[in-house]
């Protein structure tokens, strides 16, 4: 199947990444270089979006002192360590002279560009809302537009941590195992749609001899 088309910001996109990797000599074998190529693109546009942040704020763009109207001024750059999908990056936060300038993009004390906004979606799916729900909710919540394919992307990570869960050996003989019962909702496949409903969950426990901690041993749907 021929490749659709390019948008005129995505042949721009591609004519520019097409000269970053000509230019600096870069060939892309694996993931983690992907990894490493998209942390530079992420930190170039966290960088460029806060610098219009800082512009918005004195209400003049840097070097066009003709229009400032204002005492307070730039004053450099502090660096910031993310952490991202991609892997830790640093981020040259903009400062300005008077100390008045909070960024929004990337709060004071927020460390994280996508891990927050991943664990409530993760959150949100482990109490049983579905990937429309979860649009929905981060839409009117947060103000951000987000994909059902790209929560389904996030939701997915947790697969085969499950996976290797449910399938991990057991132990022969237990001493000590505990029988624990709760309510939980859960998301079942339909169909033609999901239904979202509460179940009785039975949770065998053991206790660890070792440092007396309880461990789930399976979780069995009734």
């Amino acid at each position: 199947m021929a490749r659709r088309k390019d948008s005129p910001q995505k042949a721009a996109m591609r004519e520019m990444m097409r000269d970053y990797l000509k230019n600096n000599d870069i060939s892309i074998k694996d993931g983690t270089d992907v990894n490493g190529i998209m942390r530079d693109m992420m930190s170039v546009l966290l960088e460029g979006a806060l610098d219009e942040e800082l512009d918005e704020e004195l209400g003049y763009s840097k070097y066009d002192y003709r229009n400032k109207e204002t005492d307070n001024s730039r004053n450099g750059h502090s660096s910031k360590t993310m952490h991202t999908s991609y892997g830790d990056m640093d981020v040259a936060i903009p400062r300005d002279r008077n100390g008045d300038y909070e960024p929004q993009l990337i709060k004071k004390y927020q460390n994280t560009v996508t891990q927050d906004m991943e664990e409530k979606i993760l959150s949100m799916y482990a109490k049983g809302m579905t990937t429309g729900d979860i649009e929905s909710h981060m839409r009117e919540l947060y103000d951000i537009d987000i994909s059902d394919s790209t929560i389904s992307r996030i939701t997915d990570k947790i697969l085969p941590i499950v996976k290797e869960w449910q399938e991990r050996p057991l132990e022969e003989v237990y001493a000590v195992v505990f029988i624990a019962s709760s309510m939980i909702r859960i998301r079942t496949p339909m169909k033609q749609y999901a239904h979202t409903g509460a179940s009785e969950i039975h949770i065998p426990m053991k206790r660890n001899l070792q440092d007396g901690m309880g461990e789930v041993v399976m979780l069995r749907e009734e």
